[in-house]
């Protein structure tokens, strides 16, 4: 049976750069997105698929106007075979009042809804770029759900400046009161090419053994509200898992268009660079990579895929059996790469 795949469009434009972000983007011009979307469906047209789920990244896709969302959407219908049940996701930025763009959305079938939240403390938002508070974020959630969008992902920074385990208490109380359905937990790293990185030295940032502790206790609490951990730093009610990101996970085929979007099809791998050149990356799907990934899932990877020791980590705490499998505990994926690295 042909498995289905997971459709990605690159939205490059955000109205500015966030300190700690290194994905490709560009400063949003309304002239500038209007002609990226029609480059952008010009190169869908080169390819051909059956896929299940779509996601909208960036950038900040709901920064550009609601109609080309729709016009990319509407192509793609006609280019692929895109199954009617499909989980459609677009990411958003609460900063704008995007009541309307949400009605829009739903009516194109947009299923999904991922916030950049990342605190709902404001002075971390502001610390961490951001010019919408908590406030905005309320706002967003609740348009979404007055849409019909109920399947709704908030982002959850760990390890950012200011940050304490009494303000994620905030953040927590927060998500529990908005009633979303996934949040994506994540710990800040500091990148190369980010303004974060020149004032590394100047960053009031909770040291590593603070940031464990936020990141358990994030687990614990999200867990306690019927978010279940299903991967590294990612929690759902049951039946609301990212489709589409599993795909990445599970080695299943994606198609990603848009520049800096990468694909894995057919057991190879590609990119577009900045300049909308699709670039070889080579080959992909191999043991190595199942186990480096299976092992960001709660489900982990069957045992028989590793033949190196692994005992070692179960009698410290770091991994678990689950019957033929083997996975990470929490406190192991605080050090995966370590155990990774030791495992492939």
């Amino acid at each position: 049976m042909n498995v289905k795949g997971g459709l990605y469009f690159h939205v490059p434009f955000c109205r500015n750069k966030c300190p700690y972000c290194d994905f490709y983007s560009v400063k949003y011009c309304k002239a500038e997105a209007e002609a990226y979307v029609k480059e952008l469906i010009s190169k869908m047209k080169e390819f051909s698929g059956s896929f299940d789920t779509v996601y909208f990244g960036g950038g900040t896709p709901s920064i550009v106007e609601p109609g080309l969302i729709g016009e990319i959407l509407g192509e793609a219908k006609k280019q692929f075979d895109i199954d009617g049940k499909s989980e459609i996701t677009i990411e958003c930025n609460p900063r704008e009042d995007l009541t309307g763009a949400f009605r829009l959305y739903a009516d194109y079938g947009i299923n999904r809804i991922s916030i950049g939240m990342q605190s709902a403390v404001d002075s971390e938002r502001f610390a961490l770029g951001r010019s919408a508070g908590r406030a905005e974020v309320k706002r967003t959630v609740e348009a979404a759900k007055n849409a019909g969008i109920e399947n709704i992902s908030l982002d959850l920074m760990l390890g950012i400046p200011k940050q304490t385990l009494s303000s994620l208490d905030e953040s927590l109380d927060f998500i529990d009161k908005m009633k979303v359905k996934h949040v994506s937990a994540y710990m800040l790293k500091i990148e190369e090419n980010t303004k974060f990185f020149g004032m590394r030295d100047r960053l009031e940032l909770p040291d590593e053994d603070e940031t464990s502790a936020l990141y358990l206790k994030t687990v614990d609490a999200l867990n306690s509200l019927g978010l279940k951990q299903y991967e590294i730093s990612n929690f759902a009610e049951s039946g609301f898992e990212s489709r589409h990101n599993l795909k990445y996970w599970t080695l299943a085929p994606y198609l990603g268009i848009g520049k800096s979007a990468h694909s894995f099809r057919d057991g190879r791998r590609f990119y577009f660079d900045s300049d909308f050149n699709a670039v070889y990356d080579g080959e992909g799907g191999g043991t190595e990579e199942r186990i480096m990934l299976g092992l960001r899932l709660c489900d982990g990877v069957k045992k028989e895929l590793i033949n190196k020791p692994y005992e070692q980590f179960i009698e410290m705490g770091l991994m678990k059996e689950l019957g033929s499998r083997i996975a990470l505990t929490p406190e192991g994926m605080l050090v995966s790469n370590v155990i990774i690295n030791e495992l492939i």
